[in-house]
């Protein structure tokens, strides 16, 4: 691989301002009821489908050590699948793989519906802000090709 500007080594500023913006959603998921561990679900769902490396490794270890299970890490590709989940968490997830896959259909109205069932409106922009911002860090992720190594 080619190696490629440090977005963070060379505009300190905006990637301090991304930085404050992820600690502000994630304490927004916090506050309305999110666990800690489900937090690091959503990004890793979302890191799973732009196939960023780095954020896959980091939230998956972040997610283990909030108390997620690992079976909940291992069926999070497949969720809809799975008993694994709640209801609230099912709406979540859908939110946020219609957030990170914008530009393939916007947001469908039958997904945003279907959320609004089971989420407050809280609830739901807390996952927004989330899914938003874990989609900003895979995007300077994988522009920098920030290495993965074991």
């Amino acid at each position: 691989m080619s190696e490629r500007v440090n977005l963070g080594k060379e505009l300190p500023h905006i990637y301090q301002s991304v930085l404050e913006v992820d600690r502000l959603a994630e304490a927004a998921a916090l506050e309305a009821g999110w666990t800690a561990g489900f937090t690091h679900l959503v990004k890793l769902r979302a890191s799973q489908i732009n196939q960023c490396a780095f954020c896959l490794r980091m939230h998956a270890r972040d997610a283990l050590a909030a108390g997620e299970a690992p079976d909940r890490l291992a069926v999070l590709p497949a969720w809809r699948e799975t008993a694994y989940f709640t209801s609230k968490e099912r709406a979540g997830l859908a939110l946020t793989e219609v957030i990170t896959l914008v530009a393939s259909d916007q947001i469908p109205d039958a997904v945003y519906a279907e959320a609004a069932k089971a989420l407050n409106t809280r609830e739901i922009a807390s996952i927004e802000w989330l899914a938003v911002v874990i989609n900003m860090w895979n995007r300077v992720a994988i522009s920098c090709r920030t290495p993965v190594h074991p």
